[in-house]
Protein backbone atom coordinates (compact mmCIF):
# COMPACT_ATOMS: atom_id res chain seq x y z
CA UNK A 1 0.00 0.00 0.00
CA UNK A 2 2.65 2.65 1.15
CA UNK A 3 4.60 1.97 -2.46
CA UNK A 4 1.49 2.51 -4.01
CA UNK A 5 1.14 6.18 -2.45
CA UNK A 6 4.56 6.87 -3.37
CA UNK A 7 4.17 5.35 -6.87
CA UNK A 8 1.45 7.76 -7.76
CA UNK A 9 2.88 10.51 -5.42
CA UNK A 10 6.25 10.29 -7.84
CA UNK A 11 3.53 10.16 -10.80
CA UNK A 12 1.88 13.51 -9.93
CA UNK A 13 4.74 15.22 -9.32
CA UNK A 14 6.82 14.53 -12.45
CA UNK A 15 3.51 15.00 -14.24
CA UNK A 16 3.19 18.79 -12.94
CA UNK A 17 6.93 19.51 -13.97
CA UNK A 18 6.75 18.40 -17.13
CA UNK A 19 3.34 19.99 -18.00
CA UNK A 20 4.91 23.80 -16.32
CA UNK A 21 8.57 23.32 -17.16
CA UNK A 22 8.61 22.21 -20.56
CA UNK A 23 9.03 23.64 -23.97
CA UNK A 24 4.89 23.74 -24.33
CA UNK A 25 4.27 24.79 -21.01
CA UNK A 26 0.11 23.69 -20.33
CA UNK A 27 -2.17 24.95 -18.05
CA UNK A 28 -2.27 21.50 -15.52
CA UNK A 29 -5.34 20.22 -14.40
CA UNK A 30 -3.72 19.17 -10.60
CA UNK A 31 -7.31 18.09 -9.86
CA UNK A 32 -8.23 15.92 -12.52
CA UNK A 33 -4.65 14.17 -11.07
CA UNK A 34 -5.54 14.29 -7.51
CA UNK A 35 -8.46 12.39 -8.54
CA UNK A 36 -7.09 9.90 -10.50
CA UNK A 37 -4.81 9.34 -7.48
CA UNK A 38 -7.54 8.85 -4.95
CA UNK A 39 -9.63 6.57 -7.17
CA UNK A 40 -6.66 4.73 -7.82
CA UNK A 41 -5.65 4.68 -3.67
CA UNK A 42 -9.39 3.52 -3.26
CA UNK A 43 -9.32 0.71 -5.41
CA UNK A 44 -6.05 -0.33 -3.71
CA UNK A 45 -6.44 0.03 -0.23
CA UNK A 46 -8.25 -2.99 1.81
CA UNK A 47 -12.17 -1.69 2.41
CA UNK A 48 -11.55 -1.48 5.99
CA UNK A 49 -8.91 1.29 5.80
CA UNK A 50 -11.41 3.40 3.43
CA UNK A 51 -13.11 4.75 6.59
CA UNK A 52 -13.77 8.63 6.94
CA UNK A 53 -10.89 9.65 9.18
CA UNK A 54 -11.32 12.46 11.54
CA UNK A 55 -8.55 14.80 12.12
CA UNK A 56 -7.15 15.49 15.65
CA UNK A 57 -6.44 19.15 16.78
CA UNK A 58 -2.80 19.83 17.03
CA UNK A 59 -1.77 21.53 20.09
CA UNK A 60 -2.16 24.83 20.49
CA UNK A 61 -4.45 24.68 17.15
CA UNK A 62 -8.55 25.23 17.57
CA UNK A 63 -10.30 23.01 14.91
CA UNK A 64 -12.45 24.48 12.49
CA UNK A 65 -15.57 23.33 14.50
CA UNK A 66 -14.13 24.52 17.46
CA UNK A 67 -13.79 28.07 16.18
CA UNK A 68 -17.22 28.11 14.77
CA UNK A 69 -18.95 27.29 17.99
CA UNK A 70 -17.02 29.79 19.79
CA UNK A 71 -17.89 32.70 16.85
CA UNK A 72 -21.83 31.35 17.12
CA UNK A 73 -21.73 31.48 21.28
CA UNK A 74 -20.11 34.99 20.90
CA UNK A 75 -23.08 35.53 18.33
CA UNK A 76 -25.79 34.07 21.12
CA UNK A 77 -24.31 36.20 23.69
CA UNK A 78 -24.48 39.22 21.56
CA UNK A 79 -27.98 38.51 20.56
CA UNK A 80 -29.10 38.11 24.11
CA UNK A 81 -27.37 41.25 25.51
CA UNK A 82 -29.29 43.08 22.79
CA UNK A 83 -32.67 41.67 23.89
CA UNK A 84 -32.39 42.35 27.32
CA UNK A 85 -31.19 46.01 26.78
CA UNK A 86 -34.45 46.28 24.44
CA UNK A 87 -36.80 44.86 26.66
CA UNK A 88 -35.47 46.20 29.96
CA UNK A 89 -33.90 50.23 29.00
CA UNK A 90 -37.54 51.14 28.57
CA UNK A 91 -38.84 50.03 31.83
CA UNK A 92 -35.37 51.71 33.72
CA UNK A 93 -35.67 55.47 34.90
CA UNK A 94 -33.29 58.12 35.40
CA UNK A 95 -34.56 60.40 38.86
CA UNK A 96 -33.91 63.73 39.19
CA UNK A 97 -33.95 64.99 42.88
CA UNK A 98 -32.98 68.49 42.92
CA UNK A 99 -30.45 70.11 44.18
CA UNK A 100 -29.45 67.01 45.81
CA UNK A 101 -28.15 64.76 42.89
CA UNK A 102 -29.31 61.96 40.78
CA UNK A 103 -29.71 58.28 40.68
CA UNK A 104 -31.75 54.81 38.42
CA UNK A 105 -34.64 53.48 39.52
CA UNK A 106 -37.10 50.32 37.85
CA UNK A 107 -40.83 50.46 37.11
CA UNK A 108 -42.31 47.89 40.31
CA UNK A 109 -45.85 47.59 39.08
CA UNK A 110 -48.37 48.94 36.42
CA UNK A 111 -49.84 51.30 39.08
CA UNK A 112 -46.76 53.52 38.80
CA UNK A 113 -44.76 52.03 41.43
CA UNK A 114 -40.92 53.01 41.13
CA UNK A 115 -38.32 50.97 43.30
CA UNK A 116 -34.67 52.56 44.02
CA UNK A 117 -32.33 53.28 46.65
CA UNK A 118 -33.03 55.24 50.08
CA UNK A 119 -30.02 56.54 49.31
CA UNK A 120 -31.12 58.13 46.05
CA UNK A 121 -33.77 60.06 47.34
CA UNK A 122 -32.98 61.00 51.35
CA UNK A 123 -33.57 64.64 52.18
CA UNK A 124 -35.45 65.13 48.84
CA UNK A 125 -38.64 67.43 48.44
CA UNK A 126 -39.18 67.20 44.64
CA UNK A 127 -38.40 64.18 42.60
CA UNK A 128 -38.53 63.91 38.79
CA UNK A 129 -38.50 61.31 36.59
CA UNK A 130 -37.35 60.90 33.45
CA UNK A 131 -37.78 57.67 30.91
CA UNK A 132 -36.03 56.13 27.80
CA UNK A 133 -38.36 57.75 25.63
CA UNK A 134 -38.15 60.89 26.86
CA UNK A 135 -41.00 61.50 28.68
CA UNK A 136 -40.67 63.75 32.30
CA UNK A 137 -43.12 63.17 35.20
CA UNK A 138 -43.43 64.54 38.87
CA UNK A 139 -42.96 61.65 41.09
CA UNK A 140 -44.44 61.27 44.63
CA UNK A 141 -41.99 59.31 47.81
CA UNK A 142 -44.45 56.80 48.76
CA UNK A 143 -42.17 55.11 51.96
CA UNK A 144 -38.66 54.54 52.57
CA UNK A 145 -35.90 52.07 54.59
CA UNK A 146 -32.92 53.18 55.71
CA UNK A 147 -31.78 49.26 56.60
CA UNK A 148 -32.55 47.85 52.97
CA UNK A 149 -31.88 50.97 51.78
CA UNK A 150 -34.31 50.73 49.66
CA UNK A 151 -37.25 53.45 48.46
CA UNK A 152 -40.65 54.11 46.26
CA UNK A 153 -42.08 56.65 44.18
CA UNK A 154 -45.20 56.18 42.21
CA UNK A 155 -45.64 58.62 39.17
CA UNK A 156 -49.77 59.14 38.18
CA UNK A 157 -49.42 57.23 35.19
CA UNK A 158 -46.73 55.25 32.97
CA UNK A 159 -45.88 56.27 29.30
CA UNK A 160 -47.22 54.32 26.62
CA UNK A 161 -45.36 51.03 26.04
CA UNK A 162 -43.66 51.05 29.69
CA UNK A 163 -44.49 47.71 31.39
CA UNK A 164 -42.85 46.58 35.05
CA UNK A 165 -39.72 44.56 34.91
CA UNK A 166 -39.82 40.86 35.83
CA UNK A 167 -38.41 40.02 39.13
CA UNK A 168 -36.22 36.91 39.42
CA UNK A 169 -35.61 34.09 41.48
CA UNK A 170 -32.95 35.15 44.67
CA UNK A 171 -32.09 30.73 45.10
CA UNK A 172 -31.11 30.69 41.70
CA UNK A 173 -28.02 32.49 41.76
CA UNK A 174 -24.73 31.10 40.92
CA UNK A 175 -21.49 32.72 41.50
CA UNK A 176 -19.78 33.59 37.79
CA UNK A 177 -23.48 33.74 36.31
CA UNK A 178 -23.62 36.35 34.05
CA UNK A 179 -25.14 39.41 35.26
CA UNK A 180 -25.41 43.47 33.55
CA UNK A 181 -26.61 46.93 35.11
CA UNK A 182 -28.53 49.19 33.36
CA UNK A 183 -28.79 52.83 34.89
CA UNK A 184 -27.25 56.55 34.50
CA UNK A 185 -23.88 56.35 36.03
CA UNK A 186 -22.87 59.86 36.08
CA UNK A 187 -25.51 61.17 34.07
CA UNK A 188 -25.36 58.91 31.15
CA UNK A 189 -28.54 57.57 30.81
CA UNK A 190 -29.52 54.30 29.78
CA UNK A 191 -25.74 52.32 29.70
CA UNK A 192 -25.53 49.34 30.09
CA UNK A 193 -22.60 47.14 31.17
CA UNK A 194 -21.81 43.77 32.03
CA UNK A 195 -20.12 41.60 34.54
CA UNK A 196 -20.16 38.15 36.69
CA UNK A 197 -21.69 37.60 40.11
CA UNK A 198 -18.28 37.79 42.09
CA UNK A 199 -19.78 36.19 45.25
CA UNK A 200 -22.99 35.81 47.26
CA UNK A 201 -24.35 35.92 50.85
CA UNK A 202 -22.58 39.83 51.91
CA UNK A 203 -23.92 42.27 54.11
CA UNK A 204 -24.59 45.39 53.54
CA UNK A 205 -24.23 47.85 56.56
CA UNK A 206 -27.06 49.92 57.46
CA UNK A 207 -26.70 53.86 57.04
CA UNK A 208 -28.47 54.26 60.76
CA UNK A 209 -26.23 53.74 63.32
CA UNK A 210 -27.13 52.31 66.57
CA UNK A 211 -25.88 53.21 70.28
CA UNK A 212 -22.22 51.79 71.00
CA UNK A 213 -21.31 52.33 67.12
CA UNK A 214 -23.38 49.18 65.54
CA UNK A 215 -25.78 48.53 63.12
CA UNK A 216 -28.14 46.52 61.39
CA UNK A 217 -26.83 44.63 58.16
CA UNK A 218 -29.25 43.25 55.52
CA UNK A 219 -28.26 39.61 54.67
CA UNK A 220 -27.93 37.91 51.04
CA UNK A 221 -26.62 41.30 48.98
CA UNK A 222 -25.02 40.39 45.34
CA UNK A 223 -21.20 41.34 45.05
CA UNK A 224 -20.67 41.71 41.39
CA UNK A 225 -17.85 43.38 39.15
CA UNK A 226 -20.78 44.84 36.28
CA UNK A 227 -19.12 48.43 36.52
CA UNK A 228 -20.88 49.90 38.60
CA UNK A 229 -20.55 54.25 38.91
CA UNK A 230 -22.33 56.94 40.80
CA UNK A 231 -25.80 57.42 39.15
CA UNK A 232 -25.84 53.66 38.72
CA UNK A 233 -27.81 53.58 42.32
CA UNK A 234 -31.35 52.39 42.18
CA UNK A 235 -30.89 50.56 38.75
CA UNK A 236 -31.62 46.91 38.26
CA UNK A 237 -28.93 44.02 38.44
CA UNK A 238 -30.42 41.61 35.51
CA UNK A 239 -29.88 38.17 34.45
CA UNK A 240 -29.71 37.02 30.98
CA UNK A 241 -33.60 36.50 30.80
CA UNK A 242 -34.32 40.00 32.18
CA UNK A 243 -35.60 39.19 35.29
CA UNK A 244 -34.37 41.85 38.26
CA UNK A 245 -31.86 39.93 40.89
CA UNK A 246 -30.41 42.61 42.62
CA UNK A 247 -30.53 46.69 43.13
CA UNK A 248 -27.39 48.26 42.17
CA UNK A 249 -26.55 50.02 46.27
CA UNK A 250 -22.98 50.80 46.64
CA UNK A 251 -19.47 50.42 45.34
CA UNK A 252 -16.31 49.77 47.48
CA UNK A 253 -13.51 51.92 46.00
CA UNK A 254 -10.73 54.35 47.34
CA UNK A 255 -11.81 56.59 44.60
CA UNK A 256 -15.66 56.95 44.15
CA UNK A 257 -15.76 55.08 41.10
CA UNK A 258 -15.71 51.36 39.96
CA UNK A 259 -13.22 49.12 40.89
CA UNK A 260 -14.76 46.06 40.29
CA UNK A 261 -16.35 45.68 43.31
CA UNK A 262 -20.55 46.45 43.89
CA UNK A 263 -23.40 45.35 45.78
CA UNK A 264 -26.70 44.68 44.71
CA UNK A 265 -29.52 44.34 47.17
CA UNK A 266 -31.30 41.09 46.66
CA UNK A 267 -34.52 40.88 45.00
CA UNK A 268 -35.24 38.84 47.95
CA UNK A 269 -35.39 41.91 49.79
CA UNK A 270 -36.80 43.90 47.16
CA UNK A 271 -39.75 41.01 47.11
CA UNK A 272 -39.95 41.13 51.31
CA UNK A 273 -39.80 45.28 52.11
CA UNK A 274 -41.35 46.71 48.73
CA UNK A 275 -45.17 45.89 49.44
CA UNK A 276 -44.85 47.37 52.75
CA UNK A 277 -43.44 50.49 51.75
CA UNK A 278 -45.79 50.75 49.16
CA UNK A 279 -48.82 50.25 51.75
CA UNK A 280 -47.26 51.66 55.31
CA UNK A 281 -44.52 53.91 53.97
CA UNK A 282 -41.94 51.96 56.37
CA UNK A 283 -41.29 48.47 56.88
CA UNK A 284 -41.25 46.75 60.29
CA UNK A 285 -38.34 44.06 61.46
CA UNK A 286 -38.32 41.63 63.79
CA UNK A 287 -36.02 41.85 66.13
CA UNK A 288 -34.01 40.36 68.68
CA UNK A 289 -32.32 42.70 70.78
CA UNK A 290 -29.25 41.15 71.11
CA UNK A 291 -25.30 41.93 69.58
CA UNK A 292 -23.42 39.22 68.15
CA UNK A 293 -20.00 38.52 66.54
CA UNK A 294 -19.61 38.28 63.03
CA UNK A 295 -17.67 35.16 62.21
CA UNK A 296 -15.64 33.53 65.12
CA UNK A 297 -11.79 33.28 64.00
CA UNK A 298 -9.50 30.85 65.72
CA UNK A 299 -8.12 33.30 68.22
CA UNK A 300 -11.45 34.35 69.00
CA UNK A 301 -12.90 30.81 69.96
CA UNK A 302 -9.57 30.60 72.42
CA UNK A 303 -10.70 33.85 73.66
CA UNK A 304 -14.34 32.80 74.49
CA UNK A 305 -13.45 29.86 75.58
CA UNK A 306 -15.70 27.91 73.08
CA UNK A 307 -15.72 24.11 71.69
CA UNK A 308 -16.49 25.24 68.28
CA UNK A 309 -16.08 28.18 65.44
CA UNK A 310 -20.02 27.43 63.94
CA UNK A 311 -22.53 29.75 65.24
CA UNK A 312 -23.46 33.29 66.32
CA UNK A 313 -21.97 34.39 69.95
CA UNK A 314 -24.58 36.78 72.20
CA UNK A 315 -21.72 39.44 72.58
CA UNK A 316 -24.46 41.46 74.60
CA UNK A 317 -27.74 41.83 75.43
CA UNK A 318 -30.22 45.00 75.01
CA UNK A 319 -32.32 45.11 78.74
CA UNK A 320 -36.03 44.61 77.78
CA UNK A 321 -35.64 43.10 74.68
CA UNK A 322 -36.73 39.73 73.22
CA UNK A 323 -33.30 38.01 73.94
CA UNK A 324 -33.55 39.56 77.59
CA UNK A 325 -36.96 38.13 78.54
CA UNK A 326 -36.07 34.76 76.84
CA UNK A 327 -33.17 34.14 79.05
CA UNK A 328 -30.36 34.86 76.93
CA UNK A 329 -26.81 34.88 78.27
CA UNK A 330 -24.43 37.70 76.79
CA UNK A 331 -20.53 37.62 77.60
CA UNK A 332 -18.39 38.70 80.27
CA UNK A 333 -17.22 41.77 78.85
CA UNK A 334 -14.27 42.15 80.91
CA UNK A 335 -13.50 38.47 79.42
CA UNK A 336 -15.31 37.72 76.36
CA UNK A 337 -16.64 34.45 78.13
CA UNK A 338 -19.73 32.80 79.29
CA UNK A 339 -21.62 33.70 76.48
CA UNK A 340 -24.55 31.77 74.42
CA UNK A 341 -23.37 30.24 70.84
CA UNK A 342 -26.69 30.41 68.57
CA UNK A 343 -25.88 27.25 66.63
CA UNK A 344 -29.52 27.05 65.08
CA UNK A 345 -32.84 28.79 64.66
CA UNK A 346 -35.82 27.19 64.02
CA UNK A 347 -33.71 23.47 63.10
CA UNK A 348 -32.20 25.41 60.63
CA UNK A 349 -28.04 25.45 61.19
CA UNK A 350 -26.04 28.80 62.22
CA UNK A 351 -22.70 28.83 60.87
CA UNK A 352 -22.30 32.12 61.64
CA UNK A 353 -24.52 35.20 62.45
CA UNK A 354 -24.95 36.36 58.78
CA UNK A 355 -27.16 32.98 58.58
CA UNK A 356 -29.12 34.11 61.53
CA UNK A 357 -29.90 37.40 60.15
CA UNK A 358 -30.85 35.76 56.93
CA UNK A 359 -33.69 33.89 58.21
CA UNK A 360 -34.23 36.72 61.10
CA UNK A 361 -35.55 39.17 57.94
CA UNK A 362 -36.63 36.72 55.26
CA UNK A 363 -37.90 33.93 56.98
CA UNK A 364 -40.03 35.93 60.17
CA UNK A 365 -42.48 38.26 61.17
CA UNK A 366 -42.72 40.45 64.23
CA UNK A 367 -44.33 38.74 67.04
CA UNK A 368 -43.52 35.19 65.82
CA UNK A 369 -42.20 32.85 68.77
CA UNK A 370 -38.67 31.25 66.68
CA UNK A 371 -36.86 28.63 68.81
CA UNK A 372 -32.76 29.40 69.26
CA UNK A 373 -30.62 26.14 69.90
CA UNK A 374 -27.50 27.09 71.67
CA UNK A 375 -24.79 25.88 73.64
CA UNK A 376 -24.56 27.18 76.95
CA UNK A 377 -21.93 25.29 79.01
CA UNK A 378 -21.15 22.56 76.97
CA UNK A 379 -24.55 21.35 76.66
CA UNK A 380 -27.48 22.09 74.23
CA UNK A 381 -30.16 24.14 75.31
CA UNK A 382 -33.15 25.28 73.40
CA UNK A 383 -34.88 28.31 73.77
CA UNK A 384 -38.68 30.09 72.33
CA UNK A 385 -38.04 33.69 71.91
CA UNK A 386 -40.88 36.06 70.67
CA UNK A 387 -39.55 38.69 68.56
CA UNK A 388 -40.80 42.22 68.73
CA UNK A 389 -40.79 45.33 66.36
CA UNK A 390 -36.86 46.32 65.78
CA UNK A 391 -36.93 49.71 67.37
Amino acid sequence: MHKTIVRFLLILAFSTLVAACGPAAQPVDTGAIAATVAAQLRSELPQAETATVTPQPTAGILPVADTTNQAQASADLQASLIDVYQKANPSVVYIIVPPLGTGSGFVYNDDGIIVTNNHVVQGGRDFEVVFAGGERLEAELLGTDVDSDLAVLQVEQLPDGVGPLPLGDDGSLQVGQLVVAIGNPFGEEGSMSMGIISALGRSLPSQRVLEAGSAYSLPQVIQTDAPINPGNSGGPLLNLQGEVIGINSSIASFTGTNSGVGFAIPVDAVQQIVPSLVEDGAYDYPYIGAGFDDEISLSEQTTFGLSQIQGAYVLNVTPGSPAAEAGLIAADPSTGRGGDLVIAIDDQPVREFSDLNAYLVFHTAVDQTIELTILRDGEEVVLPLTLSSRP
